[in-house]
């Protein structure tokens, strides 16, 4: 691999790009076919100022990229560049990406890739490697380790083609399995019509039962497990902090039968110049307007690593810094990231964009970022999904406090987009997020039923 530091000013947020051209000299996508990706989120603690103690100095991002690359080789992906920043490490993979924050970790894959399968060793990754508190044994030499997360969620939409997946993923219901013989304390839901686009959400709640003390690297030694079997979650690192600390935003746009002249954009033979993945992956960026999300005129800082594939196909993530305020100090900075995937062929024509960047950070607002993105692909459909942390605990007697919290929530997105119709707009409160689910159709789209109806029931 290669490295190249970039700074753009002294009090700037050093990134370092380090592309993987071994593996990028013969990257070739002819085979893909399945855009929709699955994405799994695991937090090991509330926020980076808040591990355990015991953790190594940066958490997750402590961890070597070869002990990564050991956990993505059972996934079935390779990486293809890192972007090294000090608050996230943004890796863009041959299917989607990975970003590694000090206290949680975000893998999204698409093809035929098996993600769940690198869950097991991820969480031990986490215990050995970064040093988080485990219950499940007794000791750090046991193979089965795995540390304690604070908060898992595993979420995707409806495959296209869903009988081309190996399992753990070949269905809905085999990939809740797997996760409910792993964790306690999981729920699964089905967001939409199950005849149309929909999507999936399984996301774990804190365990209410009393354990002994977590084992760390430090005392892993004597006693009994508490468990064999399963993993609880949420009973390592108590919230601590304000409670803006904690916020947690997410907005994903997932889009279908994208418009097949601005698709052409994405193929190789129409782009206008030749080269290297990366650098086509940059005039690429520019060209479509994808690096207008969120501009460096505006985000200074914001750093994109992206890249086009052969003969067609497109990756970009973005790092972007939370601006800073006068009573900051770096350790208490947060960092932000987006990322966009394409596979712009007409028989698995997709997009998809996603972002924790919060609405409003510099002015930008997460409906002018929906119109944005949706101007850049004139998909024939598409979902929303905004889901966010409560501003306020939920109580008996605070219904109106709830209320008005989804009221703000919902004005966030769009109800009215030039060319399209909404056809649903659900919302689910659950004991800690709110969640904002809504589906598109472009006006005149006459596109076939057949892909969006997707898995058996």
């Amino acid at each position: 691999m290669t490295s190249t530091n970039v700074t753009n000013s002294a009090a700037a947020e050093e990134t370092q790009l380090t592309i993987n051209h071994e593996i990028t000299a013969d990257l070739d996508s002819t085979n893909a076919f399945e855009g929709p990706e699955k994405l799994l989120e695991v937090w090991f603690a509330p926020s980076a100022k808040t591990l355990p103690p015991g953790v190594k100095e940066n958490g997750l991002k402590s961890v070597s990229p070869s002990i990564w690359e050991g956990m993505l080789d059972m996934v079935n992906c390779k990486v293809l560049s890192i972007v090294n920043s000090d608050h996230v490490d943004a890796y863009l993979l041959s299917e989607s990406s990975m970003f590694v924050f000090p206290h949680k970790l975000i893998l999204k894959t698409c093809g035929t890739t098996t993600l769940l399968l690198g869950l097991r060793r991820l969480l031990r990754i986490a215990a050995i490697d970064a040093g988080f508190p485990f219950h499940n044994v007794k000791t750090l030499e046991d193979e089965r380790v795995a540390a304690t997360p604070h908060r898992v969620f595993y979420s995707r939409k409806n495959f296209l083609f869903p009988d081309r997946q190996q399992g753990p993923h070949s269905s809905w219901k085999e990939e809740v399995k797997f996760l409910d013989e792993l964790f306690e304390n999981g729920s699964a839901y089905l967001v939409g019509r199950m005849n149309a686009d929909h999507w999936y959400l399984y996301m774990t709640s804190p365990t209410t039962s009393t354990l002994t003390p977590p084992r760390t690297p430090s005392s892993s030694t004597g006693g009994s497990p508490t468990r064999s079997a399963k993993i609880p979650t949420g009973i390592v690192a108590p919230c601590v902090g304000s409670l803006d600390d904690n916020d947690d935003e997410t907005l994903e746009i997932l889009m279908m039968d994208l418009d097949q002249d601005l698709a052409k954009q994405w193929y190789l033979e129409d782009s206008d110049k030749s080269g290297e993945g990366h650098a086509l992956g940059t005039v690429i960026s520019n060209k479509c307007g994808l690096a207008e999300v969120y501009p460096t005129s505006v985000y200074p800082e914001a750093r994109i690593d992206s890249y086009l594939f052969t003969p067609c196909g497109y990756s970009a993530n973005g790092v972007i810094p939370a601006p800073t305020k006068s009573s900051d100090d770096d350790a208490s900075r947060a960092a932000h990231y987006f990322t966009v995937h394409v596979t712009p062929e007409p028989i698995c024509s997709y997009a998809s964009f996603e972002t924790n960047v919060p609405s409003g950070q510099n002015g930008r607002q997460t409906s002018e970022v929906i119109d944005h993105v949706i101007n850049i692909f004139r998909p024939g459909r598409f979902t929303v999904t905004l889901f966010q942390t409560k501003n306020k605990p939920a109580t008996p007697s605070d219904g109106a406090d709830v209320e008005d919290n989804q009221r703000s929530l919902v004005k966030q997105t769009v109800d009215r987009i030039d060319g399209y119709r909404r056809i649903d707009r659900i919302i689910h409160e659950f004991e800690d997020y709110d969640l904002v689910f809504r589906y598109y159709e472009r006006d005149g789209w006459t596109g076939t039923k057949k892909a969006m109806v997707g898995e058996d029931f």
